[in-house]
C-alpha cells in the first residue's frame, strides 16, 4: 500500500523545484548574453537578436494554431525575417533617427503583403478578416515591439574609434526588466496574499507588483553606479525614473503574454527551456521595456 501524499509539502516543493529550473536557465542564458554583449560584436548581436525574435514570432503562431485560429504563419516568418535583417542594415549604416520612413515603408510592405496572400484564399464569411488581424497582430507583438531591442543598440553615438556603445543600454534594460520579474515572482512566493488581476494571472499579486518595483529600482541604481561611463547619458535621476517605469512596464508585459496564453488555451509558449517555458515567455516582458526605454532616450535624455 502506498504512503499517502502530503498535498500541504507538494506544492511548496514544485515551487522550489519550478525556481531553481527557471533559475538555472536563467543563469546559462545570461553568460550567453553577457558574452555577446561585453563582446562588441554587432553581427554577434544580430544573430542574437533574429534568432530569439523569429523562434518568439514562431510560438505565437504555434499558439494560435494550437486554438485553431487562422493565420498566414510561413508568410509572417518570411515578412518577420525580412524586417529583422533590413532594420539591422538600415540602423546600423544609416541611424536611428532617419529610420523611420523605412520602418513605415516595411509594415506597409507587411500589410500588403498579407492582403495579397489572402487574394489566394477561399472567402468563408469572416474568415478572411480574422486570418489578416491575427497574422498582422503576431508581427505587431512580437517582432515590431522586439525589434526595439536593435534600435536602442544604435540610438546612442559609436564611440571615438566607431564602435557600438548601445550594448550597454541593452544589458541595462535586460537587468532591469529581468529584476523585475524576479521580484515579482520571489515576493509573491513569499508574502503574496492579494491578487492583482485574478482573471488573467491568478498567481500575480499587489505585493509582487511592489516587489518587482522594489528590485528594478535597485537594479537601476546598481548598475548606474557599477558602469557610469557605459551609461553616461544616464544621471541618478533617469536611473531611478527608469528603474520605476521599467518594473512597471515588465509586469504589464508579462500580463499581456498570459492574455495570449489564456485566450489560446495554453500554459507556455513553448518547451524551449527548462523552467521557464518557450521563447515567449523569456522575452515577453522586454516586449513592453523595450520601446519605452528607446522613447525615453530619444523623447527625454535627448541622446543625438
Amino acid at each position: 500500500m502506498s504512503a499517502p501524499v502530503d498535498r500541504a509539502t507538494e506544492k511548496p516543493l514544485t515551487a522550489r523545484l519550478t525556481f531553481l529550473f527557471r533559475f538555472s536557465s536563467t543563469i546559462a542564458l545570461w553568460s550567453v548574453a553577457l558574452l555577446i554583449i561585453f563582446s562588441g560584436y554587432e553581427l554577434a548581436f544580430f544573430g542574437l537578436i533574429a534568432a530569439f525574435g523569429l523562434l518568439t514570432l514562431w510560438e505565437f503562431y504555434g499558439m494560435l494554431d494550437h486554438k485553431g485560429l487562422p493565420n498566414f504563419k510561413i508568410t509572417a516568418m518570411i515578412c518577420g525575417a525580412i524586417m529583422l535583417c533590413g532594420s539591422f542594415y538600415y540602423f546600423s549604416k544609416v541611424g536611428v533617427a532617419q529610420s523611420y520612413d523605412f520602418e513605415m515603408a516595411v509594415l506597409l510592405g507587411f500589410l500588403l503583403t498579407v492582403f495579397a496572400r489572402q487574394m489566394f484564399e477561399g472567402l468563408r464569411e469572416d474568415a478572411p478578416l480574422r486570418t489578416m488581424a491575427y497574422t498582422l497582430f503576431g508581427l505587431l507583438y512580437v517582432l515590431w515591439l522586439y525589434n526595439f531591442i536593435t534600435k536602442i543598440v544604435y540610438v546612442v553615438p559609436r564611440s571615438p574609434s566607431g564602435a557600438v556603445t548601445g550594448q550597454f543600454y541593452v544589458l541595462y534594460l535586460i537587468a532591469i526588466t529581468k529584476f523585475s520579474d524576479m521580484g515579482a515572482y520571489l515576493t509573491g512566493s513569499v508574502i503574496g496574499r492579494h491578487k492583482l488581476v485574478p482573471h488573467i494571472s491568478p498567481q500575480k499579486t499587489w505585493e509582487g507588483l511592489g516587489g518587482a518595483l522594489a528590485f528594478s529600482l535597485l537594479a537601476s541604481l546598481g548598475l548606474l553606479a557599477l558602469m557610469p561611463l557605459q551609461l553616461a547619458v544616464l544621471n541618478w535621476t533617469h536611473a531611478t525614473v527608469l528603474g520605476l517605469l521599467l518594473g512597471f512596464a515588465a509586469v504589464v508585459g508579462d500580463l499581456a503574454e498570459s492574455i495570449v496564453k489564456r485566450s489560446t488555451g495554453v500554459k507556455d509558449s513553448g518547451n524551449f527551456l527548462p523552467g521557464i517555458g518557450g521563447a515567449l515567455d523569456l522575452i515577453d516582458s522586454l516586449l513592453f521595456t523595450a520601446p519605452l526605454l528607446f522613447f525615453y532616450l530619444r523623447l527625454v535624455v535627448r541622446v543625438p
